[in-house]
């Protein structure tokens, strides 16, 4: 794989999340901290020519701890961004980079090959929609791919513990951390998955590939685009399996607020599990 560092993440500061593809609700984010601003002017977006897309160049970023030692080995999260968003979004999620900054975590933010790439968690197809130019017929199949191709950029570049690298990610990108934690379950020590948007297709039976990982669930019980009842029926399944999880349903939460108003939790339950 080629890479190459394009640019310095500038820092954006969204007060408002219009309603996406997946849902309509808003969310008034808090004013970012000093520190927080800081993080973000530290992110770094790169490319890379993908081998399996014909060399195609797919955007990614990273973060990077100050204290990042490359003598220690560190953390690593891989989050993935909800559809129709791109590489930063789960950097912006709230204080995400302010926490990794403070449990010396490097993040990566993988595109997923597109905006709408699923990350294989609803099959290796492609969209159905019409579009100029086309998806790649097998679009899901490189967006899963273009993960692990990030995911092993990252022990490539730095000294990553590989014993403490974790998934998280929020609506499409839920959807992503359970399918490809279910598919790898050998390489993450804790998964996050928050408005998960696996939809009815996906059977929690299928849990049982991953029945040794620790999970933390993030649910809003007014979340218009992901139903409560379905993320209700995983976490049954955990329990029925006697996984090590944490479930947080939040009374009120939209699909936009749930996840953000408890990342700290989320990390904080990350900090606690290694392989």
């Amino acid at each position: 794989m080629t890479r190459s560092l394009t640019a310095s993440a500038g820092c954006l500061l969204l007060l408002i999340l219009p309603g996406s593809v997946l849902g309509q609700d808003e969310w008034v984010l808090p004013e970012r901290s000093q520190a927080n601003l800081d993080a973000l002017a530290r992110v770094e977006v790169r490319t890379y020519e993908m081998p399996q897309a014909d060399g195609a160049e797919v955007e990614y970023r990273v973060y990077v701890p100050t204290g990042y030692d490359s003598d220690r080995a560190t953390p690593l999260v891989i989050a993935l961004h909800g559809l129709g968003s791109g590489t930063m979004y789960m950097m912006e999620y709230n204080n995400l980079v302010e926490l990794a900054e403070d449990y010396g975590y490097i993040v990566a933010t993988p595109m997923g090959f597109n905006e709408r790439g699923w990350y294989g968690s609803r099959g290796t197809g492609g969209s159905s929609r019409r579009r100029e130019p086309p998806d790649p017929a097998n679009l899901g199949e490189l967006s899963e791919l273009d993960v692990m191709n990030v995911l092993e950029i990252m022990r490539e570049e730095y000294n990553v513990d590989e014993t403490r690298i974790y998934l998280i990610g929020q609506s499409m990108g839920g959807a992503g951390t359970w399918h490809i934690g279910m598919k790898y379950p050998d390489i993450w020590a804790a998964l996050a998955p928050m408005a998960p948007a696996i939809g009815a297709s996906r059977s929690p039976d299928e849990l049982s590939a991953a029945r040794r990982l620790p999970v933390m669930v993030v649910q809003g019980d007014e979340d218009t685009a992901v139903d409560v009842e379905i993320t209700r029926r995983w976490v049954a399944k955990m329990e029925e399996l006697g996984m090590n999880y944490e479930y947080i349903e939040v009374a009120g939460g939209t699909h936009f607020s749930a996840g953000r108003q408890n990342i700290d939790k989320v990390f904080a339950f990350l900090a606690k599990h290694r392989k």
